[in-house]
């Protein structure tokens, strides 16, 4: 064969070193753990509510937040649309464990009752509320704001006898009160423009956040029934 076909062949063929940097170029790092990268980021210390939000993901229940804890409680609140979603165990994150944890049967103690019409269930003790038609829930659990100590919100069984889209308050300094659906005098269940959680509560309504009061006012007509019971943490 003569030096000059011997060259072609050997330019034809790569190197075994090409070959091996080649293939290796084609494999993919191997992936991160499932979390790890939250894990890594998520610094927030321990929040009031740390023992309650362990207990509901089945972390250890010792009260003091873990790096694991925190992207526990991070996936949760993603999950469920909390932001920001920094894995702190605070107020709003709990109120939230209390509705998915409610969410699957919120009725379970059949402290509201079962009727053949549309029913708001308003229970104080977990600040939520739903509706239910029989046995049916037609608008799911969603956290809410009862009257602060001295303003509490009236328990008992009433009917929405109005309802004002756009409402503002002439006894509350003009307070804007959207998608008022009254069912006791002057309270109503109504939308809370801002933070649902801060303050102490509200002046005896029963405040949602917008978004669910604009879903809720689709859902309740006049003359649905309303019940509430229990009573609100702290009053």
């Amino acid at each position: 064969m003569s030096n000059r076909r011997a060259g072609r062949r050997a330019r034809r063929r790569p190197a075994a070193g090409a070959c091996l940097l080649t293939a290796l170029a084609g494999v993919a790092a191997p992936a991160a753990a499932p979390g790890a990268a939250h894990a890594a980021a998520c610094t927030a210390g321990t929040g009031p509510y740390q023992r309650q939000l362990e207990a509901y993901l089945k972390r250890p229940v010792d009260g003091r937040q873990s790096p694991a804890d925190c992207a526990a409680i991070a996936a949760f609140q993603r999950r469920e649309g909390i932001r920001p979603a920094d894995g702190y165990a605070g107020l709003a994150t709990y109120r939230q464990m209390l509705v998915a944890q409610a969410r699957p049967d919120p009725n379970a103690a059949g402290r509201c009752p079962v009727v053949a019409g549309r029913m708001a269930c308003v229970d104080l003790d977990r600040q939520l509320m739903w509706v239910q038609q029989r046995r049916r829930v037609i608008f799911a659990p969603v956290p809410v704001r009862s009257g602060r100590a001295g303003q509490t919100t009236r328990t008992g069984s009433f009917k929405v006898y109005w309802k004002h889209k756009n409402h503002v308050s002439t006894l509350y300094a003009n307070a804007p009160m959207p998608y008022s659906q009254f069912f006791s005098g002057g309270q109503a269940l109504h939308g809370h423009p801002g933070n649902l959680f801060d303050g102490g509560g509200s002046a005896g309504c029963v405040n949602l956040t917008v978004a669910d009061a604009r879903r809720l006012w689709d859902v309740l007509q006049v003359g649905d029934g309303v019940r509430v019971w229990g009573r609100k943490p702290g009053t």
